[in-house]
């Protein structure tokens, strides 16, 4: 185990108390932890009904107490145990009922008994409570009974909160890293993805060289990256090359892969070139498969070259939108092994470059010192790796598209592209 996947870990058992939504204090809260690891990370606010595109910033909604409680004053279902407890964005309510009235506002999964589901209504104002199905029929065996039912929200014009740190590289070029933090406590749904994006710019901070500038963005899913896409497109649509979605990148049962809409992209070659080598089991879905934010970057009248690199696919894991997708369901070996697949991704799109062989004919390796003067098993596939590459370094492949072509590692084939740049073998670009 190494020590970046039990500090991403560390991260994620800090964070996963807090309540956090489209807006509110949660949110906020979520951002400054972060804030303090990444000091460079900038805080925006935009204020509830800017228009963005087709779509409007919400109200505010902050909570501080909810439950459900008996005759006698005891909290059957209480949000301070769980904040899946209440369906996201609940009104205000302070009410005594019948079993009868309160069934209609509750919500929970038969098929699940023990899972509290989460829900949200976000757009339609409403209240509700999620509570798991055992929970659920105890309440039925008493339906002359009547509850206390409390919802100690606010729900009015305020902010929607995000996050953004600008990396700079030698060129303007960007690579985008793209996370939200807007549901509550959920592990991988949730937490996987920021706290990955927060070590993946740690890394990229220390980096000596960076070819790239990188643009990592904190966001609320959905409406967060409208917002973001009003304020930014036309930088990004100029700028960025490639891009990768992080959620649902920290449980260690499965690596998945969604392409962007034109499937073809920088991002999904890199994508498919290190997965297939780092998990060849990974599971490949369509486009038509998406349900994050590369929903609205791939959109048509923005089409950036994003795509998602993830764990075990959200929408496909039973413990998915549950009280189930917890801390256990996480674990430092599957944090670091999303990070390790995307660190992967950048180290390769550094390193990618066009390369063109400068020499007539086969080079003569061994007056360079390149070719090996004891022939032995490694040697004969360094030296075919080395002659392969020459055969493709043509001036129209970069380094990914020569190592598919010639079914290599391009990890593998970076020292060998330095190695014939110093002897003037091939130039680059």
């Amino acid at each position: 185990m190494t020590e970046i996947g039990e500090t991403m870990y560390g991260w994620a058992s800090d964070l996963f108390p807090i309540c956090r939504s489209l807006t509110g204090n949660g949110v906020r809260q979520t951002l400054h932890y972060f804030q303090h690891i990444l000091p460079d990370l900038t805080i925006h606010e935009v204020p509830s009904g800017t228009q963005a595109f087709d779509w409007t910033v919400p109200d505010e909604w902050n909570i501080m107490d909810a439950f459900i409680a008996d005759h006698s004053g005891h909290r059957i279902i209480d949000f301070k145990n769980n904040n899946l407890h209440v369906v996201g964005y609940s009104e205000p309510v302070d009410q005594r009922m019948t079993f009868e009235e309160l069934d209609k506002h509750l919500y929970s999964l038969p098929e699940q008994p023990h899972a509290i589901p989460y829900i949200t209504s976000y757009y339609k104002r409403r209240w509700g409570f999620c509570l798991s199905e055992h929970e659920r029929q105890a309440l039925r065996q008493q339906p002359e009974a009547r509850y206390h039912v409390k919802i100690d929200s606010t729900l009015a014009p305020g902010h929607l909160t995000y996050g953004e740190l600008i990396i700079p590289g030698q060129s303007n070029e960007e690579i985008l890293l793209s996370t939200y933090v807007c549901h509550p406590s959920m592990a991988n749904n949730e937490l996987s993805g920021p706290c990955v994006a927060a070590a993946l710019a740690q890394w990229i901070q220390a980096l000596p060289k960076r070819r790239y500038t990188y643009r990592i963005l904190f966001l609320v899913e959905t409406i967060g990256s409208i917002v973001y896409l009003s304020r930014h497109a036309e930088v990004m649509k100029r700028d960025i090359v490639a891009g990768f979605v992080l959620t649902c990148i920290g449980d260690d049962k499965a690596y998945s892969y969604i392409p962007s809409r034109r499937g073809n992209t920088l991002a999904d070659r890199v994508a498919r070139h290190v997965l297939s080598r780092h998990a060849p089991d990974y599971v490949a879905y369509s486009f038509l498969d998406r349900g994050s934010d590369e929903r609205q970057y791939c959109s048509p009248r923005i089409d950036l070259p994003v795509c998602s690199v993830i764990r075990s696919k959200y929408g496909v894991y039973p413990e998915y939108h549950t009280s189930l997708d917890n801390l256990s369901f996480i674990s430092p070996e599957g944090l670091q092994g999303g990070y390790d697949v995307i660190q992967k991704c950048i180290e390769l799109l550094e390193a990618n470059i066009v390369y063109r062989c400068v020499v007539p004919c086969e080079p003569q390796l061994g007056k360079r010192g390149l070719y090996p003067t004891l022939s032995t098993k490694e040697t004969k596939q360094q030296v075919q790796n080395m002659m392969n590459f020459l055969a493709y370094a043509d001036g129209t492949k970069d380094l990914i598209a020569i190592a598919d072509a010639i079914g290599a590692d391009a990890g593998v084939l970076v020292p060998i592209a330095k190695s014939l740049l110093n002897h003037a073998i091939i130039s680059a670009g």
